[in-house]
Formats: structure tokens, sequence, C-alpha cells
């Protein structure tokens, strides 16, 4: 047996929100508590330490790229195929960086 929704939730909202809530609500053709419960649904919520860890994620991909725009600079200043060597193996040093970047909090990922 299906149960019944019977609690309701109230929340403060400005007359324009609340018309564009229901113009979303009737442009997917369904109602606007249909529409609110699908949205939160599908909400993500984050803990205080996911955020952090996509803060300095965050972080740590700024500082890479930053590295690699001085690295494409100094590339278009200075190119030879020596040096082309040299460039090479620097953005692989990125690329590593990147995928460890890539790997912090991986298990506070699920916490969100």
């Amino acid at each position: 047996m299906a149960e019944h929704r019977t609690v309701m939730v109230a929340a403060r909202v400005t007359p324009a929100e609340h018309a564009a809530w229901r113009e979303k609500a009737a442009a997917a053709g369904v109602s606007p508590s249909a529409l609110l419960r699908e949205a939160m649904a599908r909400t993500q919520t984050w803990t205080a330490a996911a955020r952090a860890v996509e803060r300095e994620r965050t972080r740590q991909i700024a500082r890479i790229g930053n590295n690699l725009n001085q690295l494409a600079r100094w590339a278009n200043t200075h190119a030879s195929a020596a040096e082309a060597v040299s460039v090479i193996a620097h953005l692989v040093s990125f690329e590593h960086s990147l995928i460890r970047v890539a790997r912090i909090g991986g298990e506070a990922d699920d916490a969100r």
C-alpha cells in the first residue's frame, strides 16, 4: 500500500520565486509539490569535511593550472627540440599531480 503524504513543509520564498516554481512545474507537467520532491530527491548535500576537501582540490588544481600557464608561456618564448624534451617531462609531472589531486578525499566523495 502506498504511503499517503500527510506532512506539509513550509518554505519562505519571494513572489517571483513562487511564480517561477509554478511555471517550471507547469512546463514539466507536474504539481509544484511533485517538482520540489523530485528536485530534493536529486539534491546532494555536502558535509563540512567534503566541502573542505573540494576547496583543497580546487586550490590544488588552480596551482597546477598556474604552472601550466607558465610552462606554456616559456615554451612559446623559447622553442627548440632539446627544450621540448624538458617541456614534455614537466607535462608528465603535471599529469601525475592532477591524478593525485583527483584522488584527494576519494572516500569523502561518498559523504556528499
